[in-house]
Formats: C-alpha cells, sequence, structure tokens
C-alpha cells in the first residue's frame, strides 16, 4: 500500500470547523511536504479550484499548478499529483507546461484528470462549462492531444474542440512511458474513458466491501480495452488515537453540525445534483469531503491497519488521505501505521 495525503490548499477539509489551524499558504504547505517525504509519506494530491469549496467561495485557496511547481523544485521523493480539469487548460499549452514541471521535480509528476462540476466557478471565470457527457467529450479529446504531444515528435490532430498542426513539445516528461493519469468517475463514460486512457482509477471513499468490485469491474473493463495493469485508490478521512473511544469523541467533534450552516455548505445542493453519485449522500457526510468518512479509518492504530490490510486484499493499493491539523496528525498517522506496515514489508 502507498500512501498519499490531500495537500491543504483550501485551508483544511472540515466544512462546519472555521479554523483547523492550517491556512491555506505557501509557508504552511512547503515545510508540510518537505517533512512528509522524511516521514514515510509516498504521495500528494494537490487539488485544483480556483474557489475556496471547503471553507466558503471568499477564502483563499491556492492555484494547484504554481503551488505544484514550487513544491517540485524543493522535494526529493515525493509523487506529486496534481488535479487538472480540461475545460481550464488549453491541451497543448499544458502539455508543455506540465512536462517542464515533470522535469524539475526528476519525474515525479502525476495528473488527476477531473471534469468539471462547478458551474458558478466557471462562469465566475468566463470558462466553458460542459453538461456531464459534454465534459467527458471534452475530457477524451484533451488527454489524447496530451498524450501526442508527450509521445510524438511532432503531433497533428483534428478533433470537435482541438486542433494540431505538426506540434512540437519538448523536452518530453521524464517520466516513462508517462506522468501516471489518475481518473475518477462512477458513471458508464467515465469508467470507459479511465478504461482506455487512463492509469489509475481513484474513488470516493466507500466501505471495502463496495471497493471491492469496483475494482474488479474497472480490471475487467481494463482487460477487454487491451490495456496493461491499473492502479486503484481512495480517498479516506483518518482518525487514530490511542483509544477506539477518544478516536470516535473526536469524530463527534468534526461532524457536529452548527446551528447556523458553515460558509462551506453554499455548494451543497449544486454539486450534489451535478454529480453521479449515490443520492443516499448524506449532509453529514458532507461536512467532510470525498466520502472520507466511509472508509471507517477511525480508531486505534491496530484498528486502522487491520482495516487498511481489508482495503489491500481488494485491490487498493493507494490511500489519499485527509486528516486535521494536518501537520500534526500526519506525523500521527506517519509513526503509529505507515511506519509498521511499511516494516512489515
Amino acid at each position: 500500500m502507498r500512501f498519499g495525503y490531500w495537500m491543504p490548499v483550501f485551508g483544511g477539509w472540515l466544512r462546519n470547523i472555521r479554523d483547523e489551524g492550517m491556512e491555506a499558504s505557501w509557508d504552511y504547505v512547503r515545510p508540510l511536504t518537505q517533512r512528509s517525504e522524511q516521514t514515510g509519506w509516498d504521495l500528494t494530491l494537490i487539488a485544483e479550484l480556483n474557489l475556496n469549496d471547503i471553507k466558503g467561495v471568499e477564502e483563499p485557496a491556492l492555484d494547484a499548478w504554481s503551488t505544484a511547481a514550487a513544491l517540485a523544485a524543493v522535494t526529493e521523493t515525493i509523487e506529486l499529483m496534481v488535479a487538472v480539469r480540461p475545460n481550464f487548460h488549453q491541451p497543448a499549452l499544458f502539455a508543455k507546461q506540465a512536462a517542464n514541471i515533470d522535469n524539475i521535480s526528476g519525474g515525479r509528476l502525476a495528473l488527476n484528470v477531473v471534469s468539471s462540476w462547478w458551474a458558478d466557478e466557471a462562469r465566475q471565470y468566463g470558462l466553458q462549462f460542459d453538461e456531464h457527457d459534454d465534459r467527458y467529450g471534452r475530457t477524451r479529446e484533451w488527454l489524447e492531444v496530451v498524450d501526442r504531444l508527450w509521445s510524438e515528435k511532432r503531433a497533428t490532430f483534428e478533433g470537435e474542440r482541438y486542433r494540431l498542426e505538426n506540434a512540437i513539445c519538448e523536452p518530453k516528461p521524464l517520466s516513462k512511458p508517462r506522468p501516471t493519469i489518475y481518473a475518477g468517475g462512477e458513471s458508464e463514460t467515465a469508467k470507459t474513458i479511465i478504461a482506455t486512457q487512463c492509469d489509475a482509477y481513484v474513488m470516493h471513499g466507500d466501505p471495502v466491501d463496495s471497493i471491492r468490485p469496483k475494482v474488479r469491474d474497472m480490471e475487467e473493463r481494463r482487460e477487454k480495452a487491451g490495456g496493461g495493469d491499473m492502479q486503484f485508490g481512495m480517498a479516506a478521512y483518518a482518525i487514530v488515537r490511542d483509544s477506539e473511544a477518544e478516536a470516535k469523541r473526536e469524530l463527534e467533534r468534526i461532524t457536529a453540525l452548527p446551528p447556523q450552516p458553515p460558509k462551506g455548505f453554499d455548494n451543497f445542493e449544486q454539486w450534489l445534483s451535478g454529480t453521479q453519485l449515490e443520492r443516499e449522500l448524506r449532509i453529514q457526510e458532507y461536512s467532510v469531503s470525498n466520502r472520507g468518512l466511509r472508509p471507517n479509518l477511525v480508531g486505534t492504530p491496530e484498528q486502522i491497519q487491520e482495516r487498511i490490510a481489508e482495503y489491500e486484499e481488494a485491490g487498493l493499493d493507494l490511500l489519499l488521505l485527509q486528516m486535521s491539523p494536518q501537520a500534526e496528525e500526519m506525523d500521527r498517522f506517519a509513526e503509529q501505521v505507515i511506519a509498521p506496515i511499511k516494516g512489515r514489508c
């Protein structure tokens, strides 16, 4: 199992806790990332939203790609998985910029391709916002353009949305055959694109009995598409404490809704109506993003290690964890969970 964490580009992950003690700033994320390399973390996911979806749209949010470029220069081993939304990036220019960041990092860049869901954000920034199937049509074409520029000496492409004419992208990425392309999605359209054009499938948090068939389904789709092995990741929120009672008290604290809904809940209805996720999602769950509480990584170090082993047996090979306050909790998790697991390998 590899262990990744969400970079706190929004100043935290809890929608009903106003101040988590970690600001959305370079001064916070730089030492956090450098420390994570020393304590056994394998990967960081840098989310891309121009508006703050967690703390409220008027709160600061770090830009994903300039942050990734800066981190590439001040880190040595950690994989930088950076989210990218095709409707926000012209693919040929993006391919050039991303290849350069991959070279700066020594081949540690990865992409998390996200088909945008936030219509208000796109309108505010004057960008095209496509409906569901059109979003994935754009993503399919966008991925082909980027892949051609990274793999061909001169690339030509004529599509519905994009066009290349004998285009050159040099230097190529150092990562071979290309930077890993991660993507998630639960619609048929999304799964088809991921099985045929991506390298790894990342899922929102779910119990292990729900993750196992999703892994098997994607493996079958991949085999039919004639592709190689896939990687499988899942988001989760982790709380590790010396006793189960302590862990449950912390869980109660972060999910207790205040009398006045916090600003982070402003986009709840739009987010729910704009996705293909299961409709039984509860408002309480929305207090922690990406269905992070469903895997139940809440308890003692031994309990969490056991649950991780179950996910690994189900085919998962990457956890993308959120926790709060992040610096302190990442150190605790690394010492009490990651180190013992890696020590047994």
